[in-house]
């Protein structure tokens, strides 16, 4: 009876904190395409795009596979600054922390670096060489931080586990391991803490989401779909870009799809394997997509 009781008691909490992911009938999003938003310097190009995330101020970091790595734009689209050449190998996954520093996992160097917004080095972890050692990675997908300061890695695409690391960095725990049943991955892909502080795994590769509590217990999974890109919005809905249907998609409290936007192609509104995305103060949109080689915005409206 105490294990039913607690469990009941975990759903509870579960659907308690994303029920504000629910929106009715009569309050359907809309978001309407921006074509021509960033504005690159002369003669640069974009490579693959991996992710995108905006700060407090509305500066929006890019993320991508070419020379100059992290890009940063203004909310206009207007080139500010960049940095990472030398450093990043191949871009991944990009997370503005609550302190305002950008996060990155390079799958080249199966690292996970730390950066002030102007681009200096704050942290810098693994070896440089895929392992499993508490301090390496092997091709890391992407970073959630925690309400205590301490943040999760999702690693990656050589290991099926999550790590916990301290606010300072130091190794705290990991959990995962290769499969389908519950707490196992193929290719946890993007990760995120949700509200309640529990934490969203992106299990890309069996097409489901899990969901754990900060010491890594299960609570609940979410099937249906390919995610490769999670956010939340400002009011806490929670957003997935599906790589392979080329859709974003708004999940309810139960994970099931509300809302989706797109299709495969190149036009404005459409996606050719949209991999992770944003939103900025002012609920706009912003997909990074890694075949189309380009960032979309999406203004609310």
């Amino acid at each position: 009876m105490k294990a039913i009781a607690a469990a009941i008691t975990v759903s509870i909490a579960l659907s308690a904190s994303l029920a504000q992911n629910t929106i009715g009938a009569d309050q359907k999003i809309d978001f309407q395409p921006v074509p021509g938003f960033l504005k690159l310097p002369d003669g640069w190009l974009l490579g693959p795009c991996s992710a995108v995330s905006a700060n407090r101020q509305g500066e929006i970091y890019l993320f991508h596979r070419g020379p100059h790595p992290i890009l940063c734009f203004d909310s206009t689209g207007k080139y500010l600054r960049s940095w990472g050449d030398g450093v990043i190998e191949t871009a991944h996954g990009l997370r503005v922390d609550p302190a305002q520093n950008v996060w990155v996992t390079d799958i080249g160097s199966h690292r996970v670096f730390k950066f002030d917004p102007h681009g200096k080095l704050l942290l810098a972890l693994g070896t440089g060489k895929p392992g499993t050692g508490t301090d390496q990675f092997d091709r890391p997908t992407d970073v959630a931080f925690g309400p205590d300061g301490e943040f999760y890695v999702s690693d990656g695409y050589g290991n099926t586990r999550v790590m916990k690391f301290s606010p300072s960095g130091a190794f705290v725990k990991s959990w995962g391991t290769a499969g389908k049943g519950r707490g196992q991955f193929n290719t946890p892909h993007a990760i995120l803490i949700d509200a309640s502080g529990r934490v969203i795994v992106a299990d890309r590769e069996n097409d489901r989401i899990q969901i754990f509590d900060r010491e890594g217990t299960w609570l609940e999974t979410w099937d249906g779909f390919a995610p490769f890109g999670m956010t939340f919005d400002s009011q806490g809905r929670l957003f997935v870009a599906d790589g392979r249907a080329n859709k974003i998609l708004l999940l309810d409290s139960s994970g099931k799809a509300q809302q989706s936007w797109g299709q495969k192609g190149t036009a404005p509104g459409e996606f050719d394997l949209p991999h992770m995305l944003g939103f900025d103060a002012a609920g706009n949109l912003y997909v990074a997509e890694v075949n189309g080689k380009r960032l979309q915005k999406f203004a609310k409206k």
